[in-house]
């Protein structure tokens, strides 16, 4: 495995929760900072959240209250929970595994995306 595996993603109605699940590929996991970002259809890919490797986060403005995002270093992985879904929520969810996280904010490590996995959020 070379790239972090994505998984949870699916279809909800409005005010519904998710689980987002990333196996990270790196054996450095537990120094590693992650983020998870989402694309939603016809956009440019944007930041929902970023953990620190000391549990520190960040989330966008628009997740905020919303999304927890949380890491489980005994099993290389990062989680993504969304609850109060949203339509606009709708998006391809992708992991970033290894990035730069500071108080400006996360700068993804382009050689480390996953695959995506599909949240649909219909009304």
């Amino acid at each position: 495995q070379i790239h972090p595996v994505e998984s949870g993603g699916g279809l909800v109605q409005t005010g519904e929760s998710l689980r987002l699940s990333c196996l990270a590929a790196g054996s450095r996991f537990s120094i590693n900072a992650m983020g998870w970002y989402r694309q939603p259809p016809g956009k440019q890919r944007e930041l929902v959240a970023a953990i620190s490797r000391g549990a520190d986060t960040i989330y966008s403005d628009s997740v905020k209250g919303r999304f927890t995002i949380s890491r489980d270093n005994a099993k290389n992985t990062v989680y993504l929970q969304m609850n109060s879904l949203k339509t606009e929520d709708t998006a391809v969810y992708y992991c970033n595994e290894g990035g730069t996280y500071s108080l400006r904010g996360y700068f993804p490590n382009i050689r480390s995306w996953g695959q995506g996995t599909q949240v649909t959020v219909s009304s």
